[in-house]
């Protein structure tokens, strides 16, 4: 008999873990944060004019700001899924524009008023609609790479056309129309895209 403690196996198979993993709770409260922010941007379009200014157009920006977070909570369940397949570049790239836009939108939103139009400002400016574009090309590269399933493979398409529908809108109605415009489909693509994540979490996940 030996008193000697059994020594730990070197050739058991170790319990594989999945890269980018991520739970069906997290992915309902992702969802969530992507409907509320949505929501919060919503109703400050719908509140004020098209372009307003003073204490209204810092409440704006900063209702922008809330709705960018709400975008990265749908960013942060594409990447952990792999919504567009292996690659992560695209979703990446996407989540440094986005960051920029978002400097912008906090920026804008607190600094003086002299300072609102400064160039380094305009710069960060221009972030906001490439990533409205950028968020539209994920959709459409999420949908064909069906990783995602159900309602939720397209519903991104929805969403992530914002840009698409309400810069037209804008152009050639002028922006009480792309107010209009523009606020509705928040609410019919990103904020009911949220509420699908939130109920429906199984459809972006790995089917066993």
């Amino acid at each position: 008999m030996t008193t000697s403690p059994a020594r730990a196996r070197t050739d058991a198979a170790a319990t594989p873990t999945q890269p980018g993993r991520v739970s069906e709770r997290t992915i309902r409260r992702l969802g969530l944060g992507l409907t509320t922010g949505t929501l919060i941007w919503a109703a400050s379009i719908f509140t004020w004019t098209p372009d307003p200014k003073g204490t209204e157009g810092r409440i704006g920006d900063l209702a922008g700001l809330a709705f960018q977070l709400g975008v990265f909570c749908l960013l942060t369940i594409q990447i952990k899924t792999r919504a567009t397949g292996k690659s992560t570049v695209l979703l990446k790239v996407e989540a440094v524009i986005l960051g920029l836009a978002s400097i912008w939108s906090l920026l804008h939103g607190v600094l003086p008023t002299n300072l609102q139009g400064a160039v380094w400002l305009a710069f960060l400016d221009i972030c906001w609609p490439l990533s409205m574009l950028g968020m539209a090309v994920i959709a459409v590269k999420l949908a064909l790479t069906a990783r995602w399933r159900g309602a939720l493979r397209w519903w991104p398409l929805v969403a992530e056309s914002w840009a698409i529908v309400t810069v037209p809108t804008s152009v050639f109605l002028g922006d009480g129309p792309a107010t209009w415009v523009g606020g509705t489909h928040l609410l019919m693509g990103y904020a009911t895209l949220g509420v699908l994540l939130a109920l429906r979490p199984k459809l972006v996940l790995p089917q066993h």
